[in-house]
């Protein structure tokens, strides 16, 4: 979220085109000259917006770009977009576990499908170690619960480990966010990570259906 007077667009550094900074991600060099993530727009110093995918943030880093729009001789590893994707998995984890605790995710098969079945899941949430049959069970189930048009984002980018240590308990390999304010936070994570895989390619990873989340919305209350 932009500070106070903090402009709400920036021109990306990669394509020159003027977006809102949720579509954008923010780059400064530290004081080694390495070029880093300011995920939160806090760090010190001149900052590089590059539209927050991974192709641009990889183009970014193979062509320079942070060299010369900073005027200054940094270095952007050329891992640059594996350490971005790692550095969003984190962030989203945590915003998990606080929508845990805020009573805003469920986990376990059980918990999911009823979950469903109350018209309450925001998000979809399948580890990445899932059977097909698992997945396939509970996404049939929100499909015949939101209609043809109905959509929410599906995550499998995440491990069982990963989010077993996240939400405290073991074995997690379905979860559930559901609608409301507790799991507004993690849900824009999830946005977030989807438009870094955007492309032919998106990972098991669906966008979200503005549709979709407000009549799930409506239904919890």
């Amino acid at each position: 979220m932009p500070r106070r007077n903090e402009p709400t667009e920036r021109m990306c550094a990669v394509t020159r085109e003027v977006r809102p900074t949720a579509e954008l991600l923010r780059f400064v060099a530290d004081p080694d000259g390495a070029i880093v993530l300011d995920l939160k727009h806090r760090l010190p110093g001149r900052g590089v917006w590059v539209t927050a995918r991974a192709d641009h943030i990889s183009q970014a880093a193979r062509k320079n770009v942070f060299a010369r729009a900073l005027k200054a001789s940094v270095r952007a590893e050329a891992d640059l977009a594996e350490r971005v994707e790692d550095q969003l998995k984190r962030s989203l984890l945590s915003a998990l576990s606080l929508a845990r605790k805020g009573g805003g995710l469920v986990a376990g098969f059980d918990q999911v499908a009823a979950a469903i079945g109350e018209g309450r899941v925001a998000a979809l949430i399948h580890a990445a170690e899932a059977s097909e049959d698992g997945t396939g069970k509970l996404q049939a189930a929100l499909k015949r619960k939101l209609g043809p048009e109905g959509q929410v984002p599906v995550l499998r980018r995440l491990s069982e480990s990963e989010l077993s240590l996240a939400l405290g308990r073991p074995h997690v390999i379905h979860a559930a966010l559901l609608a409301g304010r507790a799991g507004r936070l993690a849900l824009d994570h999830i946005d977030q990570l989807a438009r870094f895989h955007a492309g032919p390619q998106d990972g098991g990873i669906h966008l979200l259906s503005k549709k979709a989340d407000h009549a799930a919305e409506h239904r919890s209350t």
